[in-house]
């Protein structure tokens, strides 16, 4: 019986439907084992993935909650566990490390241990995995207590490179470099110094206090007037 065009179509599509499967069926035969462990190991790799970021973000959390109980402990005045305290300067997170290691340090001097300390801070301005903003500040700390002991001229070529307008710990490096200064008789590079501490907004209230009457002592007047509104 011969076939019409619509049936032979049809028969041609059911032909070429079973070598599609048949050829699927040696394909599969062949690595059908092979695929199910590419995908089974593609699963895993996802899940895990997912569990080490949930992993990750709960660990952080934990660590959050660590330092937050550290600081709030240290600026009450109070001592931190040092178990606790020392197992996060070992935190893989480099802010909380770098905060417990300046509360670390900040504990020693706090009870008197000044050489301590010291060797606490010059540990962080060495370390190279921490961002450079802490080293900085950990350099500051350990100048002012090695301050007596240091020549001035050690002491401004410390921190010179922090004591610029605008630089994050203007105010508190260019306060120590102003004082250097002082002690060499350079008051004419002191009072400019000073003033300019004095004069900047970023800096903390206290150390612009500090500063203003240092300019004037010094023979700068560091007093902003208000702006006259009649020149607005």
């Amino acid at each position: 019986m011969a076939l019409t065009p619509q049936n032979s179509e049809a028969f041609m599509r059911e032909v070429d439907e079973a070598v599609r499967q048949d050829q699927l069926l040696t394909v599969w035969q062949r690595y059908g084992r092979w695929i199910l462990v590419a995908v089974v190991a593609g699963l895993a790799a996802f899940g895990g993935w997912l569990y080490w970021q949930h992993h990750s973000k709960t660990q952080s959390e934990a660590v959050s909650e660590q330092m937050d109980a550290v600081l709030a402990t240290a600026t009450g005045g109070g001592t931190p566990d040092a178990k606790q305290l020392d197992a996060l300067t070992k935190a893989s997170q480099p802010g909380y490390r770098a905060s417990a290691l300046l509360v670390q340090a900040g504990t020693a001097s706090r009870k008197g241990d000044a050489k301590g300390a010291i060797a606490l801070y010059g540990a962080m301005v060495a370390d190279t995995g921490l961002d450079q903003p802490y080293r900085d500040l950990a350099l500051i700390r350990q100048t002012a207590l090695q301050f007596e002991t240091l020549k001035p001229q050690q002491i401004v070529d410390r921190l010179k490179p922090l004591a610029i307008e605008g630089a994050p710990w203007f105010g508190s490096a260019g306060e120590l470099v102003a004082i250097a200064y002082m002690k060499m008789g350079k008051n004419d590079l002191a009072g400019p110094l000073f003033a300019g501490i004095a004069k900047d907004a970023n800096v903390p209230q206290s150390i612009r206090s500090r500063a203003r009457q240092m300019a004037g002592l010094l023979g700068i007047d560091a007093v902003e007037l208000p702006a006259d509104p009649a020149q607005g």
